[in-house]
């Protein structure tokens, strides 16, 4: 038997002894006087307090023993004596670091300074029967951090400290578009037609209307569709799921922002966004300028802007709106180049490799090649360019965002088109969606649209390397027999 097998044996044991003195292993409830945290904050010697928490630290001395106890705000150590609990002094033998226990008890400083809880009386909450693991800190296997968060959170203050920023960064967007009248909706998670993006769906079946659905993609159609029924200005908050890679900027199931709104267009959507983000930043850090991967941002407006072929003509010495020249340039830059590869995604795929990495300011790119935009309206000056933006910072797309098309007939023709160019069963799939297109011929007035990547920006603002560091329980390979 494993050194671990015998100790939970041990715990095992601890638990029979306690059902069967009549003392429950696993309360019920218990009503603390405080958290932690707030009894630190108003610390008084002499004081008195009731807490709750994991048993983290154990340390006997004779007739007295130490401990720390820790719950969601913070850590106290405490004092157990002989004196002061001379009938239950030695049932604290049942205890076990992890174990999570209420304490009363009186509040003083040790000779040390170290604040206190001389405890008066305890009580056995809830039973931890596997013991906490010794070395958590600098856990080599990050894998095994991702698929016990618990052990994570319990162990690791930075950890913790990442998700209260997330939750900040999600409450501060939603009074961001509240302030300016934006409602809040919801749309379908499983569609008939997973539209909005060029993406792998997830497929599943419903047996009761015996018919096959999606995960959707993106949420962006439903949401237009309430343009059309007079809604002016929604946004929504949304899990998108798309059967891709993994990767340290891709999850296969994310958060997105979604916002759009009536009478305005991309050119209002930057200025949203800009405005948005740099809040954001202010009211996390107190300044404009950040940190991400030793590299000093500043989110001082304004922000920079330049065209998608203009940068890739600074980055590669040449006209890529040429198609000869772009595959010229594809090729050199080791990229699939030949005929058999769609010119758009030669484009798409030489601006990731040579200019994507160096925009490290915020920098919108603005006008994309009409044909990567299926949703977009072209750009009033050049029909050949989509009136369209991304954000990047730090060398990650961060946000997308268009002048929103609404001419049905328009909508349905580039429908059409995208479906030839993306056949079913490759990497990358586009689906037509009628039902939107049918909208669309009832009228939608002129919108902008915008998504931002909230596990992105998080990822950002956190100063985090991995998209798996700013998820709860990200998308893991199949468990292995050790465990790992």
């Amino acid at each position: 038997m494993e050194a671990s097998d015998e100790l939970i044996q041990q715990r095992l044991t601890k638990l029979k002894n306690l059902r069967k003195s009549g003392r429950d292993p696993y309360a019920p409830s218990y009503d603390r006087s405080a958290l932690i945290g707030e009894v630190l904050a108003t610390f008084s010697p002499g004081g008195k307090a009731k807490v709750s928490g994991r048993l983290m630290a154990w340390r006997e001395h004779g007739k007295s023993i130490f401990g720390d106890l820790r719950d969601a705000t913070g850590s106290i150590q405490l004092f157990f004596s002989k004196d002061r609990l001379p009938d239950s002094f030695e049932a604290l033998s049942m205890l076990d670091m992890g174990d999570i226990v209420g304490v009363s008890g009186e509040l003083f400083k040790t000779r040390t300074g170290e604040r206190t809880l001389k405890v008066d009386d305890r009580q056995m909450i809830s039973k931890c029967v596997r013991p906490l693991p010794e070395k958590w800190h600098g856990l080599k296997n990050v894998e095994l951090r991702y698929r016990q968060r618990y052990l994570d959170f319990m162990f690791s203050p930075e950890t913790r400290k990442v998700f209260e920023t997330r939750s900040q960064l999600i409450s501060g967007i939603r009074r961001f578009l509240e302030k300016r009248n934006f409602v809040e909706v919801e749309t379908p998670m499983m569609q008939s037609v997973p539209g909005g993006a060029v993406a792998k769906p997830f497929k599943t079946h419903h047996a009761a209307l015996k018919r096959d659905l999606f995960l959707r993609i993106a949420p962006e159609l439903y949401l237009k569709m309430l343009l059309v029924a007079g809604m002016d200005r929604v946004f929504e908050l949304n899990r998108n799921f798309r059967n891709e890679g993994i990767s340290t900027r891709h999850n296969p199931e994310f958060t997105m922002l979604e916002v759009y709104q009536a009478y305005s267009d991309v050119q209002g959507m930057r200025l949203l966004t800009e405005e948005l983000i740099s809040q954001l930043v202010k009211e996390l850090y107190k300044k404009d300028e950040i940190t991400f991967q030793e590299k000093k941002i500043s989110f001082k407006q304004p922000w920079k802007q330049a065209g998608f072929f203009e940068l890739l003509k600074k980055e590669t010495g040449a006209d890529c709106q040429k198609e000869a020249t772009a595959r010229a340039q594809a090729k050199k830059a080791g990229l699939a180049s030949g005929k058999e590869v769609a010119l758009p995604h030669v484009w798409d795929k030489l601006f990731e490799k040579t200019v994507q990495p160096k925009l490290v300011a915020p920098t919108f790119v603005l006008d994309y090649p009409i044909e990567l935009c299926p949703l977009s309206k072209a750009n009033p000056k050049d029909p050949k360019l989509a009136d369209r933006f991304e954000l990047f910072v730090a060398g990650v797309e961060i946000a997308n965002a268009y002048s929103e098309l609404n001419d049905a007939e328009e909508q349905r023709k580039r429908f059409k088109e995208q479906v030839k160019k993306r056949p079913k069963g490759k990497d990358q799939e586009f689906f037509a969606d009628d039902d939107f297109v049918k909208a669309l011929e009832y009228g939608m007035p002129p919108a902008g649209g915008l998504g931002i990547g909230i596990d992105r920006l998080v990822m950002l603002l956190t100063d985090s390397a991995s998209i798996r560091e700013v998820i709860l329980f990200p998308m893991l390979r199949a468990e292995t027999e050790d465990g790992s």
